[in-house]
């Protein structure tokens, strides 16, 4: 997928000129694509990037970086539509921003960033490639040396996410634009991201040095190797760029800004579970920052061990730098969702559900809290119980794939077919598959006999998926 995300980005991103005055071109450009269009091709994108790519659906970090990307939202101008952001499981430092308001994050940037200012900063660039629609103008400005442009980048751009080298090609042959004429206009995108990402991040409370901090970091350490990231790769970064930032983050007070708890832990939480390290290199990391006294947060630090000790199945020792943590933060997210994996793995879900049903009175609509009971209830035999909570989270967030998933596993433990095919249909919708999604509503159809209302609501749907089959295709072509 990493080739897929530089494809998106490399018509956006190039080397920016000197200055910080720029003017803000915002959405007055754009014309031809409209934002109900831009919607569409996000919706398809997220589709097969679901299928195709390492997503994570691990609740804590999700929840986490919707959290600072809708902070960061918040303060960010010509917002149109709703934002998103995922993970993608891969150590190379990438981001990259597409149609629709998505906002993909590799989980290299979390290895890389030594702070929440630093990811922060990455984030507002990316926010502001969405919010001043980079994509929409530079497909237009395209469509004016060819009119076909637009319908074949898109369409290739689709194509390359889904098969990558049949997009290649089909991409090369709608490149009408003479190449110094698209270096110009995605210089001018790269800048105009570049001021306003940083007013965002200033406005939102983050430290204005961390882009400079953060790119100049890379750049020193890829400087001399071969394979640079794949962030340098449609991010360049000539000196110029940097010293750009530099003297922007100069004109806003300084001030120092306190590191956050809450990055630290998804930072641990990335090395151990979601990164190349091996079992006892996670470990040795944390115990050389215990030991050493070389840490943010020493509770950060302790959550890694912990979670390295799980990974080498040192159940006991990890659930006693868990329940310590507990005693001293028996709010934290963090905590509570790797205290509940503990608990299950010495089956004691009765204990489990204690714990989670306490904290969701507190927080009921905690995605992680849900998430984590639910689960609790279906490996305790109470998988009636999980479906509400399951029904309220794909209401307030369609998009999310763990609710489905879960919720099929519900009904399969009460041994409904029916719905059980249904939510997989749903899920398997999701990820573009719509006929494997018809197969299984149709398997839903053969066990809801006697059931008028289901069956109609079944029959509808395959209809809904037929169109939305139709649709896609169309996007391709």
């Amino acid at each position: 997928m990493a080739g897929a995300a530089s494809l998106m980005l490399s018509t956006l991103v190039a080397p920016s000129f000197a200055g910080n005055d720029l003017p803000d071109l915002g959405t007055a450009a754009v014309n031809t694509f409209s934002l109900e269009k831009e919607t569409q091709y996000g919706d398809a994108y997220m589709r097969v990037i679901r299928s195709s790519a390492p997503m994570l659906n691990d609740p804590v970090l999700s929840q986490y970086l919707t959290e600072l990307g809708n902070k960061l939202v918040a303060h960010a101008t010509g917002v149109k539509s709703p934002f998103s952001f995922f993970l993608l499981r891969n150590d190379e430092i990438n981001a990259f921003a597409f149609f629709g308001g998505h906002v993909g994050v590799h989980t290299g940037l979390f290895l890389n960033a030594d702070n929440e200012s630093e990811l922060a900063s990455v984030l507002g660039h990316e926010i502001t490639h969405v919010t001043q629609r980079h994509m929409a103008r530079s497909l237009e400005a395209q469509q004016k040396s060819s009119p076909a442009t637009i319908a074949g980048m898109l369409g290739a751009i689709l194509l390359t996410i889904a098969v990558p080298q049949v997009g290649m090609a089909a991409l090369a042959t709608t490149q009408a634009l003479s190449a110094q004429t698209k270096i110009n206009y995605t210089r001018q995108h790269e800048q105009e991201a570049d001021r306003i990402g940083m007013q965002i991040l200033v406005e939102a409370g983050f430290d204005p040095d961390a882009a400079a901090d953060f790119f100049a970091k890379l750049a020193s350490r890829y400087r001399f190797t071969s394979k640079p990231p794949q962030m340098l790769l449609t991010h360049p970064l000539p000196e110029s760029r940097i010293t750009e930032a530099r003297n922007r983050a100069a004109q806003y007070p300084h001030r120092r800004i306190a590191d956050s708890l809450d990055f630290q832990l998804a930072k641990a939480r990335v090395q151990v579970r979601f990164s190349s390290y091996s079992d006892n290199a996670a470990l040795d990391i944390f115990d050389k920052q215990l030991k050493q006294h070389n840490y943010s947060f020493q509770s950060a630090a302790l959550y890694g061990k912990a979670l390295a000790l799980m990974r080498l199945k040192q159940f006991p020792a990890a659930e006693a730098i868990v329940d310590k943590l507990l005693q001293g933060d028996d709010d934290n997210l963090f905590y509570l969702d790797t205290k509940t994996d503990l608990l299950l793995e010495r089956q004691a879900s009765a204990e489990a559900i204690a714990l989670l049903e306490h904290q969701r009175r507190l927080k009921p609509s905690s995605q992680v809290l849900n998430a984590n009971l639910a689960n609790v209830y279906i490996e305790a035999d109470q998988a009636p119980k999980a479906i509400p909570l399951l029904e309220e989270m794909i209401f307030l967030d369609k998009q999310n794939p763990l609710p489905y998933q879960l919720l099929t596993a519900a009904y399969n433990k009460m041994g409904d077919k029916a719905m059980e095919h249904f939510v997989n249909a749903e899920s398997l919708a999701l990820n573009a598959n719509y006929s494997g999604a018809i197969d299984q509503l149709n398997y839903a159809y053969r066990f809801s006999e006697n059931k008028p209302l289901q069956l109609a609501r079944i029959e509808a749907r395959i209809r809904q998926f037929r169109q939305a089959q139709k649709l896609f295709d169309e996007l391709k072509k």
